[in-house]
């Protein structure tokens, strides 16, 4: 696959790392997109690398059309992520929205016999626990509002009138398949999950960050952060820290042959 960021398909290599042996694929929150992580993926070290997810209908994939529900959108990034030609140690990230995407695509690529070394979601309950909710269903008004209100949008993006309208009905789609999210039928996950929440989060209690090992056979942990929903803004660099250190003690274990140092 090409390694500029502006590839055709869902995956995005801003800062590529030529000698990785290891990579971790970033999934966006509701409403977000690849360039959230642009700085996480200029920060990664020599030996690990972060590439980013980027959904339909944002940023340079604008024109397509946006999936319904949550199958429609893992079936098209699944589909890009197994026909990747990389083939390295994967461990997947996702924050809010992203978490469940990333957890779907964990067990997709399980399914295919291709599963992630491990999974790491941020700022959501476990799947079973998803909260249901109606907000897809508000007015433009009420819905820049709840934006406002999570921080999930930059405020001079909102303050813009044709910038909200542009944007808006993406927005939108996200909230509704979040909200209408419930796990979908198939295999069952076997890899490790860490679990990451902000301590004031209030999107996520620490029972719901708890829940999440009932959604997998394999170990998991949770650490609280403090902040709210977006504690990222403000930790990024530990988490950054933690999703390397993750990628490493995989390669440690399973006893993957690393290059010389360059």
């Amino acid at each position: 696959m090409p390694t500029d960021g502006f590839a055709p398909g869902a995956l995005r290599r801003p800062a590529p790392r030529p000698y990785a042996q290891a990579r971790v694929v970033l999934f966006p929150h509701g409403g977000g997109s690849a360039s959230y992580y642009r700085s996480w993926t200029a920060a990664a070290p020599w030996d690990v690398e972060f590439l980013a997810v980027q959904y339909p209908g944002r940023e340079d994939r604008f024109g397509e059309p946006v999936p319904g529900d949550m199958r429609g959108l893992v079936d098209v990034v699944g589909t890009d992520l197994l026909a990747d030609e990389t083939r390295t140690t994967t461990i997947l990230f996702g924050h809010s929205m992203g978490a469940v995407v990333a957890y779907e695509i964990a067990r997709r690529l399980t399914a295919a016999g291709e599963p992630p070394a491990a999974l790491v979601v941020s700022g959501h309950p476990a799947p079973h626990l998803t909260r249901p909710g109606q907000v897809h269903l508000s007015s433009d008004d009420e819905l820049v509002e709840e934006l406002r209100r999570t921080e999930a949008t930059h405020l001079d993006i909102l303050d813009d009138p044709a910038l909200v309208q542009a944007f808006l009905p993406v927005i939108r789609s996200d909230y509704r398949l979040s909200e209408t999210y419930r796990p979908l039928p198939g295999v069952r996950l076997r890899a490790p999950v860490t679990v990451l929440y902000g301590d004031r989060d209030p999107e996520v209690t620490a029972s719901e960050a708890q829940g999440w090992h009932e959604a997998t056979d394999g170990e998991c942990d949770t650490r609280a952060f403090p902040g709210g929903h977006f504690y990222l803004d403000e930790h990024r660099d530990a988490v950054v820290g933690l999703l390397t250190a993750r990628a490493r003690s995989v390669l440690t274990t399973s006893a993957v042959p690393w290059p010389s140092t360059p």
